[in-house]
């Protein structure tokens, strides 16, 4: 049997409600800042949504990007540059040949507003008025066309959609396609723009958004009793990884190992996880066994935890499953209550987060949790939390509607 490849980070970038690049998101995140406003457009009063807030970007792709790039790639696809180019410079702008360098990047729903705006000039305006690159843009595997062809990646470029475990399962998939020997680097991460008001509605009528519209920072209470949904979120983010034995020859910088990914179905319900999170908690063994760890490594937990009612309490079932009562002694982090729910990119945010409490050994807090549910007695710092000077594993968990689970698990190096 083939020895495992040792697979590393060597560079992060995002762009988030908290910031628009990694570190500032971190930061701000650390600081117990919350990515969450009101909703300053006139669609919200034109169409009467009941939810009127969202977790906005922080900084708007037009303040970043060239004009021409931000006319040909719709807004999710321009988040996915903006951090794949923070995350590739980050990796020192590796010297590989476009031939080995590869893309796995992913999304949740893809071009919405390039779709919704197309359709609207059509039926306004008739066909001789809708662009012909609507296309391209409005394409899921969009995002990954624009990262390969700025960054000459020419390997492959590929695209999962998996909901909301898109960006972890696109992880998941770079460290298969790297151990394969397809590639000797890889650029992986998701992206997501839906803050719109198709979606916004949506998900409000299926009850799965928070309707605290009089105080939006304080909406996304994970693990919180009063907790009444999520909130949606937009942004992207995007790792480089590569072989330790290749980034140690170009002399790069290391976060972390890339220990092992789990990928399961729950083959349950198209939104609602499995109550018992069954799935999930396959997916957590399968990342810690490819790892070729045990349940008592693992010294964090980075959790899907949406603050929905349902979703937190099967999540918190999964991880009793793998972890027994040594789950209540692991530090969990609920990042979602400061940045929102990214959807498709959420997972490789919630990475990055990951791979920065391992390199600072710090738990970001979890905001807004005023009153935990008894019902999920998990550890869940409010503040800053030490993770000690010891040997790190951290895993990574995302969860999505169709009963996708994806759980990425790092390492301290």
């Amino acid at each position: 049997m083939t020895t495992p490849k040792k697979i590393v980070i060597t560079g992060i970038g995002a762009s988030t409600p908290l910031g628009g690049t990694a570190p500032e998101s971190w930061a701000a995140l650390l600081a117990g800042e919350s990515g969450a406003s009101t909703i300053e457009h006139d669609w919200v009063a034109e169409h009467d949504l009941p939810v009127t807030f969202a977790a906005q970007a922080r900084v708007r792709p037009d303040a970043v990007l060239e004009r021409v790039e931000t006319k040909r790639l719709d807004p999710s696809a321009q988040y996915a540059l903006i951090s794949a180019r923070e995350a590739w410079a980050d990796a020192g702008s590796p010297d590989v040949a476009p031939e080995r360098i590869g893309v796995d990047y992913s999304t949740g729903i893809g071009g919405l507003w390039t779709l919704i705006d197309a359709w609207e000039t059509l039926k306004t305006k008739g066909p001789r008025r809708v662009l012909p690159m609507t296309v391209p843009m409005l394409m899921p595997n969009a995002a990954a066309a624009a990262v390969s062809m700025h960054l000459g990646a020419r390997a492959f470029a590929r695209t999962d959609v998996s909901a909301c475990a898109s960006s972890t399962e696109a992880i998941a998939n770079a460290y298969d396609h790297l151990q394969a020997g397809l590639a000797d680097v890889v650029i992986a991460g998701g992206a997501e723009s839906c803050v719109h008001p198709l979606p916004i509605a949506s998900f409000a009528a299926m009850q799965a958004l928070s309707k605290r519209n009089d105080s939006p920072e304080t909406a996304s209470r994970p693990y919180d009793v009063t907790r009444d949904g999520f909130v949606m979120g937009e942004g992207a983010a995007t790792v480089v990884m590569e072989t330790e034995e290749h980034a140690i020859a170009r002399g790069a910088k290391i976060y972390a190992e890339v220990a092992g990914g789990g990928v399961t179905s729950d083959s349950y319900h198209i939104t609602a996880p499995d109550p018992e999170g069954w799935g999930a908690a396959r997916a957590v063994r399968a990342a810690l066994e490819q790892a070729g760890a045990s349940i008592d490594d693992v010294t964090h937990v980075n959790a899907h935890a949406t603050s929905t009612p349902v979703g937190d309490i099967a999540e918190y079932k999964a991880l009793l499953a793998v972890f027994g009562d040594r789950v209540h002694e692991i530090p969990v982090a609920a990042t979602k209550a400061a940045t929102g729910h990214l959807l498709g990119g959420t997972g490789a945010l919630e990475a990055i987060f990951a791979i920065l409490a391992i390199r600072d050994r710090i738990v970001p807090p979890t905001i807004n949790l005023t009153q935990q549910d008894p019902d999920i007695p998990l550890l869940v710092p409010t503040a800053p939390h030490s993770l000690g000077s010891g040997d790190q594993l951290v895993i990574s968990n995302s969860f999505g509607f169709g009963g996708h689970n994806a759980v990425v698990a790092f390492r301290s190096v």
